[in-house]
């Protein structure tokens, strides 16, 4: 099997020593309805979390933590009242063309008054192929330069400092 190819070609919004997050360009949950946000290795191959050394692990768990904060701040301070983050290590999808899933962790915004996805309910990911997501709004450019600053105000808390993440 074939491992699944990493789509560096989103807007990369952070970093870490490891991995990246990244707003993808055609998102699973359009921006209104709360929007979407992937994490990556970025250069190490990991077909899953099970094989990721501690500090690998801590890293991904401080990224997820940390992104799902910035997210809800500043999608809250664009008027999109996200509720809740959905974080889902998924990778199905690389099986239907014969290759092996990549690490990934998707952060799905939630909010009430959802028009794709019923908010209170799992979520529902039909095939790429359906074009079922072929016209979601990615977050966009003001939504990502706040994400950003939201993320330069956590770094700098206790919570996200990297002495307390060793």
């Amino acid at each position: 099997m074939e491992k699944e190819a990493v789509n560096f070609n989103d807007v990369v919004i952070y970093e870490t020593e490891n991995f990246v997050g990244a707003v993808p360009k055609i998102p699973h949950i359009p921006r209104l309805d709360g929007g979407h946000i992937w994490i990556r290795a970025k250069e190490k191959y990991f077909e899953s979390r099970n094989e990721f050394e501690p500090k690998e692990a801590i890293e991904v768990m401080r990224l997820t933590m940390l992104l799902g904060e910035a997210m809800i701040k500043a999608m809250r301070n664009r008027g999109v009242p996200i509720e809740r983050i959905n974080y889902q290590e998924n990778g199905n999808w690389a099986y239907q063309d014969g290759k092996k899933p990549t690490f990934h962790i998707h952060l799905y915004g939630r909010v009430k008054n959802s028009k794709t996805q019923t908010f209170g309910e799992a979520l529902a990911f039909p095939n790429k192929k359906t074009g079922f997501y072929d016209d979601f709004e990615p977050f966009n450019e003001e939504d990502i330069i706040e994400i950003k600053n939201q993320i330069s105000i956590l770094e700098k808390s206790d919570k996200y400092d990297m002495t307390n993440w060793s």
